[in-house]
């Protein structure tokens, strides 16, 4: 997009007179911690951050698995 078509979207209540640039660059740099919330069932079966994480990296290597597997069965079958 080039800027003259650019649109200003700032609104008037905005005041970013007392940011400071970069305040947060290092932190992000090393990785962010974000915070979720979670219903009261999943609280009850994962009772801290460290069960979640767990339980999601275990997913993620079971959905890696599964499309491995399904992009072999679709070449195999191609």
């Amino acid at each position: 997009m080039s800027n003259e078509m650019e649109e200003d979207t700032m609104r008037p209540e905005y005041d970013f007179s007392g940011g400071v640039r970069g305040k947060h660059y290092e932190a992000y740099r090393k990785g962010v911690t974000i915070m979720v919330g979670i219903e009261q069932d999943v609280a009850k079966v994962f009772p801290d951050a460290e069960a979640v994480n767990q339980a999601l990296r275990t997913l993620i290597r079971l959905m890696s698995a599964q499309a491995e597997k399904d992009r072999e069965e679709h070449k195999q079958a191609a």
